[in-house]
């Protein structure tokens, strides 16, 4: 049996040749536009760092009592720690935030360092997000269990 080659037609090896050009440009153009994104974006850290909220005025609330599992309690009192520029706000949404997230905790868990320090996270969060931005952060001023 004898294998004869067939004779490769013009057109087609112009075709592939097309193809591979293209690829080759589609390729330099990614590689160049992931460049550009990585070491030659305009703003990087710079502009990160201007977006950064500025703390504003440190605003204490009342402290009140929580009840906790098992009979216990808290007397919890924090602060507001505002942006810079925020509005004057009413802390009632603060307080409310603060009392669903320590109403009915384990005694041990509000006074193990680590337990607090999460649950004071999470209470920022919640305030944060209800007082759209205007709150950075939260500062206990009276933790007190019984």
């Amino acid at each position: 049996m004898t294998v004869s080659q067939m004779p490769v037609e013009e057109g087609a090896e112009k075709k592939g040749g097309k193809k591979k050009l293209l690829m080759i440009l589609v390729l330099v153009v990614a590689l160049a536009a992931a460049g550009w994104f990585f070491f030659l974006k305009p703003g990087g850290d710079e502009a990160e760092a201007a977006e950064a909220p500025v703390a504003g005025e440190v605003v204490p609330l009342e402290a009140t009592q929580v009840n906790l599992a098992g009979g216990h309690y808290l007397r919890i009192g924090i602060a507001l720690q505002l942006v810079e520029g925020a509005h004057e706000l009413d802390g009632s949404m603060a307080m409310d935030s603060m009392i669903s997230t320590f109403s009915n905790r384990q005694l041990n868990e509000v006074v193990n360092a680590k337990s607090r320090e999460a649950l004071r996270k999470k209470l920022v969060e919640v305030v944060d997000h209800r007082y759209h931005g205007e709150v950075m952060d939260v500062y206990f001023t009276e933790f007190v269990t019984q």
